[in-house]
């Protein structure tokens, strides 16, 4: 049930309008690799990019190919904080989602248009231009990261607590 609400959840999310790459899809891959099983982590935000990109529309084959390998980072990076968890590398392995998907996008989309002379400086002014979206995506992920593990990890709380309460009841 969990999974097939973030995947609702994701579509949703990229659908309604929200500022440029201020998304839950990183979050919801990172947060799978955690709590759920591997193929869940790694189908959940794929199936929620496909949703949505009904929605929103698709641009080219390469481009949707590489926007959804770099999300899929962000599970597999979750697979491994899923042995390791605390707070460091939750929020570590959201950071490092979020650059992984904006230096391979920003390249891929560098290299497949005339936008910028592909020399050393026209790929660093692709960067320099690009470094809003990795604002709103950094934010993003960051937010969704905190909102799903904290909740989460807060009802784990409370439903231990309940359950101590209720079993030791005189």
């Amino acid at each position: 049930m969990l999974a097939y609400f973030l995947i609702f959840l994701g579509a949703a999310l990229r659908v309604i309008p929200h500022p440029a790459n201020f998304a839950p899809i990183a979050a919801i891959g990172l947060f799978g690799g955690v709590y759920l099983s591997r193929t869940q982590a790694i189908v959940l935000p794929l199936v929620a990019m496909l949703v949505s990109d009904f929605f929103i529309g698709f641009d080219s084959l390469q481009t949707r190919l590489v926007v959804y390998g770099s999300i899929l980072l962000s599970s597999l990076i979750g697979i491994w904080v899923r042995k390791h968890k605390n707070l460091f590398t939750v929020a570590g392995g959201s950071v490092l989602g979020s650059t992984l998907f904006f230096l391979i996008t920003n390249c891929v989309i560098f290299y497949s248009t005339a936008m910028y002379p592909h020399t050393l400086g026209g790929q660093l002014v692709s960067y320099t231009n690009a470094l809003p979206f990795f604002g709103n995506t950094l934010a993003g992920d960051l937010v969704y990261t905190a909102l799903f593990f904290g909740i989460y990890e807060a009802v784990a709380v409370w439903q231990a607590k309940y359950a101590y309460a209720h079993n030791h009841q005189s």
